[in-house]
């Protein structure tokens, strides 16, 4: 099964996220956010079905849902249940980051879990000095590299790589896929 991202505005959902992020200056106003997921649904439909097809193709992972719905709100930190994401400047970004996100879904759906515990037994084991994020991006950073570069390109990724430097988990999986090799990474998935 395919499924597809249903892009869905909640003003009141929107306007928790505005209280919770206080600190932050510009919060986007609801008219900005609406015009935002016009242009990036846009843009995601030109690969939803593709990209659908390849994560569940390279992971040998099924999709269960039919529909997935992604909450678009003006500033947040993105997740993947109930799928959250804000508004991005560049707008490639955001679809890097749904693509993410995403990945995630697919590990966790029913049927799936089995699978994905194994494989994040193995990378535990093999980094077992490395912090539970650390481990658990191992294997999500190597099926979005792959994504990277059958759809998009290197620059893209490395841009991915560069922008979460602030995050130590996330920089150190990106290192270790590099040096690992995402294919092999992603063979110990499969196998």
């Amino acid at each position: 099964m395919i499924p597809k991202v249903i892009f869905r505005y909640s003003w009141i959902y929107d306007q928790r996220w505005k209280k919770w992020m206080e600190e932050v200056s510009k919060y986007p106003s609801t008219e900005e956010v609406l015009n935002y997921i016009k242009e990036v649904e846009k843009l995601w439909r030109k690969n939803e079905r593709k990209i659908f097809k390849e994560l569940s193709r390279v992971t040998g992972l099924r999709w269960k849902s039919k529909i997935i719905y992604c909450y678009v709100v003006g500033k947040c930190k993105p997740f993947s249940d109930p799928l959250t994401m804000p508004v991005y400047k560049e707008k490639d970004y955001f679809i890097d980051v749904l693509v993410h996100e995403l990945i995630h879904r697919l590990l966790s759906e029913e049927g799936n879990k089995e699978k994905t515990r194994k494989v994040l037994s193995y990378i535990k084991r093999k980094y077992k000095n490395e912090s539970e994020k650390t481990k658990l991006h191992v294997l999500i950073h190597a099926i979005h590299w792959h994504i990277y570069l059958k759809f998009f390109d290197e620059k893209r990724l490395k841009r991915n790589i560069k922008l979460v430097r602030f995050s130590k988990d996330y920089s150190r999986a990106w290192k270790i896929v590099e040096k690992e090799g995402y294919e092999r990474i992603i063979k110990k998935l499969k196998s």
